[in-house]
C-alpha cells in the first residue's frame, strides 16, 4: 500500500463578477412629477376623474417610493420646498387643492379622492398622515384661503376616519401658536369636523391620542387660560368645543387635586391645612361642593391599606373616618353634598365587598360627627339610594331609620307641649 497521501481534487475555471440587481436607482422624482401633472391637466377639475387617473397610475408609477411628491402634486399643484413653497424648476399644475374653490362641497369632493386613492393603495396611509403633518408646519408659507382649504380638507378627512388626531400635534409648533397661526387654523378646522360629526365623536378621537386636555396649548404660554379660550372660540362660533375644553380642564384639575390630597394625607398635613388648599382650590377652578365631597372621600378612601378580613375593617374604617371627620364635614354644608356623600359611601361599600357589612356604622358615624344631617339620612332611605346592594343596605340602616324618625316625632311632641 502507498504511503503517498491522494491528492484532493480541486475546482478549476474562470470567476465571473455577479451584477448588483438590487442596486437602489437615484431617487429622482422629476419624471414622476411630470406624468402626475399631465394626468391632472388632462382630467382637468373633473374629480372623479382625476381618482380614475390616479387609481389606474398606481400600476405605472412608484407610489409608495413618491408618495410625498403625490400628496404635494394633489394639494399644492407641485413639489414644495421646505417652508411651503413650491419648487421653481419643476413643472406645476392649476388643477389642486389650493387652486380649488373655498367652500365645502369642494373640499368634500376632494376628500373622496384622497379617501379613494389610500383605500386602493393601502401602503400610502401612513406617508399621507406624514403629509399632512408637515403641510401643517408649512402653515406659515401658505395664503389665508390655502389655509382654509387645507384646514376644512383635514376636518373632512378627521372626521371619516382618514386621519389621526395626532396629526393636531404639529399645531403645538412654538412658531404657529405665537404667531396665531394655529388658533385661526384649528377654528376652520373643527367648524369643518363638526359639520360632520358631533362633539361626543370628536371628543373621542381627541380622547383616544391624550389630544382631549391639550387644546389650551394652541395659545401662547401667557393666553393659556381657560377664559382666554372659551371666549375666543365662543366669539368664533364653537361655543360646544369652548364648553367640551372647560370640562376637561375641570377634570384635569381635578385629578391634580386629587393626586395632591392623597400625597398630604399620606404626610399627615394637619387638616386645616389640607382644607385651607381645598377651598383655594374650589375658587380658582369653580369645582362645585358636591363634586368636592366626592374627590374628598375618594382620596380618604384611597390613603390606607385595608385589611382584606371584613370583621377587622369595619373596626379599620371607623377609626380612619373618625380622624378625617372635620375634613368631610367643612364640605358638607349643603344638603345636595351631604346626599353626595351617602351615594359615594354606598356606592364604595357595594363596589369593595370587605365593606358590605360597614355600611351603617360608617353613616351612623358620620352622622354623630354632624356630617351627616337626619334629613340626608331619611332622604337617602325613602327615596335618593342607588340600586348598588339597595336590599342590603336599607335592611342595615332600618333600626336607625326607625330611630331617627321617632327622636323627631318627640322632638316635635316637646315643641307643642312648650308652646
Amino acid at each position: 500500500m502507498s504511503n503517498q497521501r491522494q491528492q484532493k481534487p480541486t475546482l478549476t475555471g474562470q470567476r465571473f463578477k455577479t451584477r448588483k440587481r438590487d442596486e437602489k436607482e437615484r431617487f429622482d422624482p422629476t419624471q414622476f412629477q411630470e406624468s402626475i401633472v399631465q394626468g391632472l391637466n388632462q382630467t382637468g377639475t373633473d374629480l372623479e376623474a382625476v381618482a380614475k387617473f390616479l387609481d389606474a397610475s398606481g400600476a405605472k408609477l412608484d407610489y409608495r417610493r413618491y408618495a410625498e411628491t403625490l400628496f404635494d402634486i394633489l394639494v399644492a399643484g407641485g413639489m414644495l420646498a421646505p417652508g411651503g413653497t413650491l419648487s421653481d424648476d419643476m413643472t406645476c399644475t392649476e388643477f389642486c387643492l389650493f387652486k380649488a374653490q373655498e367652500d365645502m362641497e369642494t373640499m368634500q369632493a376632494y376628500a373622496q379622492v384622497f379617501n379613494k386613492l389610500i383605500r386602493r393603495y393601502k401602503y400610502l396611509e401612513k406617508g399621507f398622515e406624514e403629509e399632512i403633518k408637515k403641510l401643517l408646519l408649512f402653515l406659515k408659507g401658505f395664503t389665508e384661503s390655502e389655509r382654509n382649504k387645507l384646514a376644512m380638507l383635514t376636518g373632512i378627512l378627521l372626521a371619516n376616519g382618514n386621519l389621526s388626531a395626532s396629526i393636531l400635534n404639529s399645531l403645538f409648533n412654538e412658531n404657529l401658536v405665537k404667531e396665531g397661526v394655529s388658533t385661526c387654523f384649528a377654528v376652520k378646522l373643527f367648524k369643518s369636523w363638526l359639520s360632520e360629526k358631533d362633539l361626543n365623536s370628536v371628543a373621542a378621537s381627541l380622547r383616544k391620542v391624550g389630544m382631549d386636555n391639550r387644546l389650551m396649548e394652541l395659545f401662547p404660554a401667557n393666553k393659556r387660560s381657560c377664559e382666554h379660550f372659551s371666549k375666543y372660540f365662543t366669539d368664533a362660533g364653537l361655543k360646544e368645543l369652548s364648553d367640551f375644553a372647560r370640562n376637561q380642564q375641570s377634570i384635569g384639575a381635578r385629578k391634580e387635586l386629587q393626586k395632591e390630597l392623597e400625597e398630604q394625607m399620606s404626610r399627615g398635613d394637619p387638616l386645616k391645612d389640607i382644607i385651607a388648599n381645598i377651598r383655594e382650590e374650589i375658587k380658582k377652578n369653580n369645582i362645585s361642593e358636591q363634586m368636592m365631597i366626592g374627590l374628598i372621600w375618594s382620596s380618604v378612601m384611597s390613603s390606607v391599606e385595608w385589611n382584606k378580613k371584613e370583621e377587622l375593617v369595619t373596626e379599620q374604617a371607623i377609626k380612619h373616618l373618625k380622624q378625617y371627620s372635620p375634613l368631610l364635614k367643612a364640605f358638607t354644608s349643603q344638603g345636595l353634598s351631604e346626599l353626595t356623600l351617602l351615594l359615594k359611601i354606598q356606592e364604595y361599600c357595594y363596589d369593595n365587598i370587605h365593606f358590605m357589612k360597614a355600611f351603617q356604622k360608617i353613616v351612623v358615624l358620620l352622622y354623630k360627627a354632624d356630617v351627616l344631617s337626619e334629613e340626608a339620612i331619611l332622604k337617602w332611605y325613602n327615596e335618593a339610594h342607588l340600586a348598588k346592594g339597595k336590599s342590603v343596605f336599607l335592611e342595615q340602616m332600618k333600626k336607625f331609620v326607625e330611630w331617627l324618625k321617632n327622636a323627631e316625632e318627640e322632638s316635635e311632641s316637646e315643641e307643642e307641649e312648650a308652646d
